[in-house]
Parts: structure tokens; sequence; C-alpha cells
């Protein structure tokens, strides 16, 4: 069965289902935000539930999502995000195999086969910037276990269209959207960060947030960078 009912200015779908406890998710993406709960629980504790988390839906409501760039032909003089900067993309074609290569000197090469069409050139790129994080996040979640201690079994790499991260407490499995490769460092440190302390926390609570300022005091200012 489900409902809907609007509190501060928000609308909650509700479902009710045979489920033992009550689950909020929010939807950044289309601002919308769903509760499952029992079948048999009571309005005025469905209420109470969503009052008290109010200030953490409006948060997460504003959080800042992650963008496409814009689109790319993936041809030479075009510029390529990489880890924050903005690098000049130079392609060639050899009978070699394909490649990617970094220069100091501010640029990207990019290495395809004759007759090579966009997807081919925009698919090296992306496999690229998955190996680009594959290196570092390791490092990351090493350094970072023994300070929270927690452990993290699992990671991947992935598109997503409306989170940075996402982390599944169950399997301790972490996964970083592939779009962090464009952004400055500190954004990739803070995304672990934030995925791993779930595994103290499962929601956005206040204790996640006191987690966060005792992890990554900083955490505020680098969220702020994935929006730049």
């Amino acid at each position: 069965m489900k409902q809907s009912f609007t509190i501060s200015g928000i609308t909650i779908d509700v479902t009710r289902k045979n489920v033992k406890n009550l689950n909020l998710r929010v939807y950044p993406s289309d601002g919308r935000v769903t509760i499952s709960c029992p079948r048999m629980l009571s309005y005025k504790k469905i209420l109470r539930f969503t009052e008290e988390r109010i200030p953490w839906i409006k948060k997460h409501l504003q959080r800042p999502k992650p963008k496409s760039s814009a689109k790319l032909d993936y041809v030479t003089g075009e510029m390529v995000s990489v880890w924050g900067d903005r690098l000049k993309l130079t392609v060639f074609e050899a009978n070699k195999p394909r490649e990617v290569l970094a220069e100091n000197a501010g640029g990207i090469h990019l290495r395809v086969k004759p007759g090579d069409d966009r997807e081919k050139r925009k698919k090296l790129l992306e496999s690229w910037y998955r190996a680009e994080l594959k290196r570092e996040i390791p490092q990351l979640i090493s350094e970072w276990e023994p300070r929270m201690e927690v452990s993290v079994c699992e990671f991947g790499v992935k598109k997503m269209k409306t989170r940075w991260g996402t982390c599944n407490i169950r399997d301790r499995r972490v996964w970083i959207n592939l779009e962090l490769a464009k952004k400055h460092p500190d954004c990739l440190e803070f995304i672990v960060v934030h995925e791993m302390v779930h595994l103290l926390e499962r929601l956005h609570s206040k204790r996640f947030y006191r987690l966060m300022d005792q992890f990554l005091p900083d955490w505020r200012e680098r969220e702020k960078l994935l929006i730049t």
C-alpha cells in the first residue's frame, strides 16, 4: 500500500510492505524521498520518524551530484579533465596497441587505431580513468582502514549518474564513481572516507557527521570541490 504526505515542503512517498524496519531513501537527482515501513506501523510513528530526519533530508537533497562533462569528440585540441586539471588532448593514429599517454607538460595523448570512431576513443580514455582510480583507491583504503578500525573487503569503479560513491555495508564493498578521476585528488579521498564511515554508521545521522568531522575535519571544503 502506498501513500504520500508533505512535511516542511518535502513530499514523502510511503510504501507499506513486509519489512521489519523503517527505511528512508533520498534521491537528489529528482528530489524524491521515499520510506518503506511495516504494513501495520502507525502514521504517527512514521511522521515522528520523518520529522527527526528533516535536517538530514534537506541537506542530502542539496548534496552536489555528479554532472556529465561537456560532450567531447575526442579530437586533438580539446581539453579534458584529469585529477582537477584541464589538459590538452592530442590524438594520433598508429598501427600499434591503443594507449593513453599522460605528459607532465600538461597534455594527454591518445594513440588510436586508424579509423577508430568517437566511441572507441571515449572508451579508451575512460579505461585509462578507471586504471588511474584503481591505482589510487587501494592506497587510500589501506591508509584509512587502521585509522578508522574498519575493513573493506572489495572496491570497484563504475559510472553512476546520481552518486559519487556507494557502500554495501553487509559485504563491505565500496563503489566509486568513474567521474572522480577528473576531480582533484582531495575529492577522491573525501568520497572514500565518506563511504568507509558508513561501515561505522549506516545512516547520514548526527553520529555519521560527527565521525566525518573526527576523521576528515575539512570534508566540507572537499565536498565543495566536487561542484567546481
